[in-house]
């Protein structure tokens, strides 16, 4: 499941809210990190559009919440492959069902960055509600629920356009998040309310509500869909709920010290629960619902996640910057992969790459003197090209920036789309052509720089490898 942090009774970020009973127990996730680490401005190469070779295989994402990026693990070797930047403080991890994106839930910046698996780059950020955590993918893939915090809501993501379609109003401090295996039911853990609030998917309302031990903070719904366990921090256990009557059954299960967060292997045979002040992970019998053994991992573990084929779990430790691996069969952990500071979520999937890859061009042109302009001097037209396997791909639409949105424009039969970017240029100006990618066809950009001498416009484009070298590209005199 994707980290769960629990926050002090009296939080300075909470307006001055109170937030739950227990104070002894509730921490907050940046406490555990000695520091904060900050990404600098970063300072990458122009280069003509080259599609990232495509990854496939299973792999893991690590949400680093001091880092601001996500780490990526290849389950194969346990080995990071790439680190992809994304908002302030990520947390909520999620895989599409398909396996072609990523959706993480960066609590600082209140937003989601979506990351394209088959190019490990960010393709869009969508704004939701106050200080996101939890993050939730339809069976179908075609909806994303996000838990805010500090709104007391959920946000109702459509993949298909990367919008929120709703929100809708739970309990206090909702943080775990988990849809049902049909698709027609969504668990919220609320926190500081100490309850459980079940969505309807159909109608995206609330239609009960289910108290719990004392500070519920994540959930998990077995694979045949008949119970969800929680954690509590409070009670240091976990609660089993039947989903088919949404009431609480048995006792609860004592795990260890301060359980954040819990997954259910995909067999349904096992659920494993990060105890973030007793380093290590207890690990529940599902058919006795007791604990059969406690795993040492590292400092301060509060997210894991299973691989599809239940081998292996994945537990991300905030506060020794590591992710430890544990063998299933043995409950065991059989290595440990540094990652960045504060890990705090985890979500796995596998990379089925078969998109086909693109080639985008880009051309620039200088217009005549721009009368209609309030700044007079001479327009540009950029034009790009969009070619896959040599053919132009027509309806599909490319960004172009130079820092800033400049429009987006959608390709005609030729595979081109036109911007006319007025007024007067500013001195060594860089221009990008973008195309995001889609279930067919790969991303791919390409960057223009326009450098002048003596107020003489000369649009280049930096080769390959050669960030030194500048060739002309399309300037007066040399058309």
């Amino acid at each position: 499941m994707s980290g769960i942090a629990v926050r002090a009774a009296s939080d300075p970020e909470s307006g001055g809210r109170s937030r739950g009973g227990g104070g002894s127990w509730w921490v907050l996730l940046r406490a555990w990190v000695a520091g904060l680490a900050v990404l600098a401005g970063l300072a990458v190469p122009l280069a003509v559009a080259t599609p990232a070779a495509a990854q496939t295989g299973t792999f893991a994402y690590v949400a680093n919440f001091n880092s601001d990026n996500v780490s990526v693990i290849d389950t194969a070797t346990n080995t990071i492959t790439t680190t992809i930047p994304v908002g302030d403080g990520p947390v909520g991890v999620a895989f599409t069902p398909d396996g072609t994106r990523v959706y993480v839930a960066n609590n600082s910046s209140n937003d989601v960055s979506v990351i394209d698996t088959a190019t490990n780059t960010v393709t869009t950020t969508i704004p939701v509600g106050d200080g996101p955590f939890g993050v939730a993918v339809t069976p179908d893939g075609t909806r994303v629920y996000v838990t805010n915090r500090d709104s007391d809501n959920v946000s109702v993501i459509d993949t298909a356009t990367n919008t929120v379609t709703t929100t809708i109003p739970v309990g206090d401090f909702p943080q775990g998040v988990a849809v049902t295996p049909d698709g027609t039911r969504v668990y919220v853990t609320n926190q500081s309310s100490s309850d459980v609030s079940v969505i309807d998917t159909a109608t995206n309302t609330v239609t009960t509500t289910i108290p719990v031990g004392g500070g519920p903070t994540d959930v998990a719904v077995t694979p045949d869909g008949t119970r969800a366990y929680v954690t509590d921090v409070d009670t240091n256990s976990v609660q089993v709920i039947d989903t088919a009557t949404n009431t609480v059954i048995g006792a609860p299960i004592p795990v260890g010290d301060v359980p954040i967060s819990l997954t259910v292997t995909p067999n349904g045979s096992r659920v494993y629960v990060t105890n973030a002040f007793g380093n290590d992970v207890a690990v529940i019998d599902t058919a006795t619902n007791t604990v059969i053994t406690n795993i040492p991992v590292g400092v301060g573990p509060t997210a894991e996640a299973a691989t599809p084929d239940g081998s292996r779990v994945y537990v991300a430790n905030t506060s020794s910057a590591n992710v430890s691996v544990i063998d299933t069969a043995t409950n065991t952990v059989i290595t440990t992969v540094p990652v960045g500071v504060g890990p705090s979520g985890v979500a796995i999937g596998t990379v089925t790459t078969e998109r086909t890859p693109t080639k985008l061009t880009l051309k620039a042109k200088k217009k005549g003197k721009d009368k209609d302009h309030p700044e007079g001097g001479n327009g540009l037209t950029l034009t790009a090209k969009l070619t896959a396997e040599g053919l132009p791909l027509e309806g599909k639409e490319i960004t172009f920036t130079n820092a800033v949105l400049l429009c987006t424009e959608t390709t005609d039969d030729r595979g081109k789309a036109t911007c006319k970017v007025p007024g007067k240029q500013d001195k060594d100006t860089c221009y990008t052509a973008a195309f995001p990618g889609d279930d067919t066809y790969l991303p791919s950009t390409v960057t223009l720089c326009k450098k002048r001498d003596d107020d003489k416009p000369d649009l280049t484009s930096v080769l390959p490898g050669q960030s030194d070298v500048r060739i002309p590209v399309l300037s007066p005199g040399n058309r």
